[in-house]
């Protein structure tokens, strides 16, 4: 008899595909949190993102399954039972009976890794890069791990007194969102930050993080529930209309006080929602997901008004939307639990325990308080005394200096850019086209005056309207900093033009956008209009 008889091969597939769409979710999270930032700090979030998968994956073989999933554990933490993944192989594990323990593994794997990545929004624009690797290996073994391990380890203590969190409201949210409000004090606000209000500087990258999130978060929720069985359909279902109302809901605040139909508000609603629903997604009705939306994205949207009124630099709104979220839905899932949603995963004649209030089950939500509290507690004393410890190494400073902080992380960090060309303000946002004159802190020390033309195309003669870019290369200049970051002696200014062949460009705010274009060198090209000042 084949040693794998056990095994369900649908609830293998199922949580093998839902493992590759939780991983999907990590640069998903890039692309939503470059969009957010301004155009010289994109790719280093998107980085920050991929390098969360790589350091988290390996300390997940090396310690961190044992830690958190060993059947042999105590009540706060697991032990080395399963060190370099030993004995984790074919058979199955204690929480999921019908798959191998080495899917399951994979599947907890890509929890483990977007969760610190969630984090560092909090610190986006000033952070240091070096640092980030010892950060996510530590934090991932004393926080992520501990908390998981009271929460969805058989032996947990949290687990024992019966707190109700089906997808991770608990390891995954609340112990982020208090992560990214420790990091975010330890390293202080962004230089501008009273002085200049940033805006989001690729909302197409926006929109694009978040399609690929939600595509997830399907495999997140839903894949929890561990097999391909109506709970996980339940779960599935109600995931997705909370996300969907709360998109609703964010967006009509918003246009309360904009009158403004915003794209990134539909977006943030959205995730406010996935994030709200997720510890209850396994447990509640699609009328009480509903709910849940609403809610989560109302109460949200609060806390992100509240962050401005009180100046606190959380650069990506990851207390607001995550902490927040999480810690709502945790409360509503104490209420709004039932029994007859938790019994679609169990077998007939199974004693299926009681949901919360709607079951008449009121020492639910006191249950689901303590485990607000006690994991908020762990999380943000032990990530600030982790980043504490850590800032206090040689050459392992969290804080970018102010020179490279005004350069933007991408070059001081990277000596790379999202963007092949990338004229800045003292913002980090792109020069509006109509602009003649910017500030002083230009990242790649180039002033761009942009003066409107009309341009014949070399293929067909025809006028396609353009912008001629005169490059003031003040790279020499005291008040400048070349490309590595160092001020050079003061001299004459050289001027020299390019031609920028962008037909359309986003104008109409303080912080417009230049589309970028093929610049078009050929000599066929002749002018038939002159500049205009």
């Amino acid at each position: 008899m084949p040693a794998t008889q056990w095994m369900d091969t649908g609830d293998t597939a199922w949580v093998m595909t839902c493992a590759i769409l939780v991983f999907i979710m990590c640069p998903g999270l890039g692309f939503f949190y470059a969009g957010l930032a301004r155009a010289k700090n994109a790719l280093s979030l998107m980085y920050l993102c991929v390098l969360a998968v790589a350091v988290v994956s390996f300390q997940w073989y090396l310690i961190g399954y044992s830690l958190t999933f060993s059947e042999t554990g105590g009540p706060f933490i697991g032990d080395t039972a399963h060190f370099l993944l030993r004995g984790v192989g074919l058979e199955p594990h204690a929480s999921a009976q019908t798959i191998p323990a080495a899917c399951f593994m994979i599947f907890q794997m890509m929890f483990a890794c977007i969760t610190p990545a969630l984090a560092f929004g909090s610190a986006a624009e000033r952070m240091s890069l070096g640092p980030a690797i010892v950060f996510l290996f530590v934090w991932s073994t004393l926080v992520y791990d501990v908390i998981t391990y009271w929460v969805w380890s058989g032996n947990g203590w949290l687990a024992t007194l019966g707190v109700m969190d089906f997808a991770g409201g608990t390891p995954v949210h609340i112990s982020s969102g208090l992560a990214a409000v420790a990091y975010a004090m330890v390293v202080g606000k962004r230089r501008d930050y009273d002085e200049n209000v940033s805006t989001p500087h690729n909302v197409s990258f926006v929109f694009l993080g978040l399609s690929l999130m939600w595509f997830g978060w399907f495999g997140f929720n839903a894949g929890s529930a561990l097999a391909a069985n109506a709970r996980g359909v339940q779960s599935l279902i109600g995931t997705h209309l909370s996300g969907c109302v709360a998109a609703l809901v964010w967006v009509l605040m918003d246009y309360r006080h904009s009158r403004k139909w915003s794209m990134i508000g539909l977006c943030t609603g959205a995730v406010a929602g996935l994030a709200t629903i997720t510890p209850g997604s396994g447990f509640v009705s699609s009328s009480s997901a509903l709910a849940f939306g609403a809610i989560g994205s109302f109460v949200c949207n609060l806390a992100v008004q509240y962050k401005h009124k009180y100046h606190f630099d959380d650069a990506l709104d990851v207390f607001a939307v995550h902490y927040i979220g999480g810690l709502v839905g945790l409360i509503l899932t104490g209420i709004f639990a039932q029994q007859d949603i938790i019994a679609l995963s169990y077998n007939e004649g199974d004693t299926v325990p009681l949901g919360g209030w709607l079951d008449g089950n009121f020492i639910q939500l006191p249950i689901q308080l303590a485990a607000i509290v006690t994991v908020s507690v762990w999380s943000f004393v032990v990530t600030y005394i982790i980043l504490v410890v850590i800032n206090k190494i040689p050459f392992l400073q969290l804080r970018l200096n102010d020179e490279a902080e005004m350069m933007g992380v991408d070059w001081a960090e990277m000596g790379e850019r999202a963007y092949a060309y990338l004229p800045l303000t003292e913002s980090g946002d792109f020069i509006s086209p109509n602009a003649t004159s910017t500030s002083a802190d230009v990242a790649k020390g180039v002033v761009v005056k942009r003066v409107p033309e009309i341009i014949e195309d070399p293929a067909d003669g025809k006028d396609m309207g353009g912008i001629k870019l005169q490059d003031m290369d003040l790279s020499n200049s005291s008040n400048f900093f070349s490309l590595d970051g160092r001020a050079r002696p003061p001299s004459s200014p050289t001027l020299s033009t390019r031609t920028d062949a962008s037909r359309h460009a986003y104008s109409g705010s303080s912080n417009d956008m230049a589309s970028s274009s093929t610049t078009y060198n050929s000599s066929k090209q002749q002018q038939k209009a002159k500049a205009i000042d």
